[in-house]
This record gives structure tokens, C-alpha cells and sequence, in this order.
């Protein structure tokens, strides 16, 4: 979703990013300065692509990140074009224009670079999640509940429905977000939706609940290898700026949802089980500038995360990058953390 500011397969990937690392000079400060909890500290980042064009494409308006089998970077922006940067300077390489089948233009949100060379993308629009092929061709589109659909076909809210995708380790288990909670459901708790893979097409799967810290939303989610999920969490308040949180969830013994109609007053419902590692607000800033109030400079409007690796102490390398929604009081940024998980 674009936060205005008015008011604002993964063991491949993985594999083959052990590697993808930023360019630039190493940073002097000492482990400990980088902290921004005992889970998470965080290395660099990079403002180097904030406000610059590609072939006559501006870039920016990031809300998703994705590793592809042979190491490089993918960068989904929300109007509909997928980047291909250099795992090491972050420069554009090439972008692939995204249409719907009638060829209009995505709110592209949720991205997964899948084993055989596909693009799983999400639009916030209706919501779905369409595959397609490495030049933007429509192969499938993934069936949707309907429950989850904008209102009045369902009982979503526009732009607030598929904002994070990603693929469970084996590469059977299709995991999609919800940004916000449905009418009908208590404030907070949003639905995570799974397709399993059958042949050459997902099928819908269970569906679990997780509960967000109040006024904040679920920008993005990413699969650790070992089944659990980092889920960022993100609001703002005009005057004050970004909240971002980063945790870590285990939808392994929540109940599925699927045919639960209102997620209301169901004691019986186990919630997804999410532990805080880190509010981005603690991380040293590093330097960094903010265009607009924030409670640590080096905060922005945080949307898209992907697994890039792991260091050799066997911590998780973690990449973010900010939507700046092509606005002048808002950056593009690239995150570099480090998560013991």
C-alpha cells in the first residue's frame, strides 16, 4: 500500500545469495554501535537509486524485494514494473512493464521469484496473485477467497488487502498477507492466506490469523529456512513519522482460519505466535537524513524485505527497502540488517 505522506524457491534463492553483499567502503563502527537490539543490528544502508530514472522509468515506489536463483536482485514497484538491480550497487539492470489481462497497470505489492523462473506478483487491487513468466507475460492467476476480496465483492478494504507473498522452504507452501483486517473481524487481526502447489498451479490452502500491535499494518512478510516468518510491521502519524517493527512469527500451530466467517470474539482461535526482534526506531542512524519528522532519521516509509543470505556466525542478512511513492518529502532506501532468529 502507498502510505502517503498526507497521511501517510527460498532455499535456491538463498543458496545462490550467500554472496549479496552492498557496494561501498566497510563500515569502521564496531559490531556492538550497530545494534538495534540483541536480535538485530543493522550494517549500512543506501540512498544511491532515491530520485533517479532508468531508461525513461523513474526508481522508486518499492514495495517488495525478492532474491532470484542465480544471486541477483529483484525490485517490485507498486505501479507496476519489476527492476532487476545489481546485487552489489543496486543499479538498474533492466525493468518489465506488469499488466492485468485486460493490460491495465498492477498496484503491484507482493513478489516471489519461484525455482522454475516465474514471478509470483500481487495486486492490492481486487486483491490476486498472477504468475508470470521472466518478460511479463500472464501465465496463471491464483484462485482468491472471496472473503478477501474488496468490498463489495468481499469484505476487504482497498488498499489494504495482499501486501506481502512469499514461499515456504521446499517450495510447496505460498504464503500471502493481508495488510489489515476485514470487516467483520476484531481490529488488528489479519488473515495470512496459503495456496499449495499442485503440478503447475497452486491451490488454495489453510489460513491463519495474526494480530498486530495497534495502528500498525502488515507491509511484508518472508519465510526463514526454517519455517517461521519475519513479518514487518509499519504505520505513521503525520508530524511524528514511520513505525517499524520487525518480528518474528511461527504459523506452524495456529488454527486455520478458512472457515471461520468472523475472527470476532473466537477464543478458541490460535493466533499466529509473533515475538518482537527489533523497532527499526532503535537502530543507530548511522548518519542517515529524514525529509520529514521521524522518530529516528534513519526511518522511512519501510515496505519490502527479502532473506539475501547468511553471515558466518549463521545469522540471517536481511535486505529492506523503502517506498518513497514518488514524493519529494520521502526517500528511497535500502536497509542492510543482520537477524539472529
Amino acid at each position: 500500500m502507498r502510505l502517503r505522506t498526507v497521511l501517510a524457491t527460498l532455499t535456491a534463492g538463498l543458496a545462490a545469495a550467500t554472496s549479496l553483499t552492498a557496494a561501498g567502503p566497510a563500515d569502521a563502527n564496531s559490531a556492538s554501535s550497530k545494534a538495534c537490539s540483541p536480535s538485530v543490528s543493522i550494517d549500512r544502508f543506501s540512498d544511491a537509486l532515491d530520485k533517479t530514472t532508468y531508461d525513461g522509468t523513474f526508481v522508486g515506489n518499492f514495495s517488495a524485494l525478492a532474491v532470484d536463483g542465480d544471486g541477483s536482485l529483484a525490485a517490485l514497484e507498486d505501479r507496476s514494473s519489476l527492476f532487476d538491480l545489481d546485487p552489489r550497487t543496486l543499479q538498474p539492470r533492466r525493468a518489465v512493464h506488469l499488466a492485468d489481462e485486460k493490460g491495465a497497470d498492477l498496484d503491484s505489492e507482493g513478489l516471489v521469484m519461484d525455482g522454475d523462473g516465474t514471478r509470483l506478483i500481487t495486486s492490492e487491487t481486487e486483491p490476486s496473485v498472477r504468475r508470470y513468466s521472466a518478460d511479463g507475460r500472464i501465465l496463471d492467476r491464483l484462485p482468491v477467497p472471496s472473503s478477501l476480496l474488496v468490498a463489495p465483492a468481499g469484505r476487504a478494504t482497498a488498499n489494504q488487502t495482499f501486501e506481502g507473498l512469499t514461499l515456504l522452504p521446499g517450495g510447496h507452501t505460498l504464503l500471502a498477507s493481508m495488510e489489515d483486517a476485514i470487516s467483520g473481524d476484531s481490529a488488528g487481526i489479519v488473515r495470512f492466506q496459503t495456496w499449495r502447489r499442485h503440478k503447475d498451479h497452486f491451490r488454495l490452502g489453510a489460513q491463519y490469523a495474526y494480530r498486530t500491535d495497534t495502528g500498525l499494518g502488515v507491509p511484508e512478510v518472508q519465510a526463514t529456512p526454517d519455517g517461521r516468518l519475519l513479518v514487518l510491521e509499519r504505520g505513521f502519524t503525520p508530524g511524528v513519522g514511520n513505525t517499524v517493527r520487525l518480528y518474528l512469527a511461527d504459523p506452524r500451530h495456529a488454527t486455520d482460519t478458512s472457515g471461520i466467517e468472523n475472527l470476532t470474539g473466537q477464543p478458541d482461535v490460535r493466533l499466529i505466535k509473533k515475538t518482537l526482534l527489533t523497532d527499526i526506531a532503535t537502530c543507530p542512524s548511522l548518519g542517515a537524513t529524514a525529509k520529514q519528522p521521524q522518530p529516528n532519521p534513519l526511518l522511512d516509509n519501510i515496505e519490502g524485505m527479502t532473506i539475501t543470505g547468511r553471515d558466518h556466525t549463521g545469522r540471517l542478512k536481511v535486505l529492506l527497502v523503502s517506498d518513497d511513492n514518488q514524493n519529494p518529502a520521502q526517500t528511497t532506501r535500502f536497509y542492510y540488517l543482520r537477524v539472529r532468529v
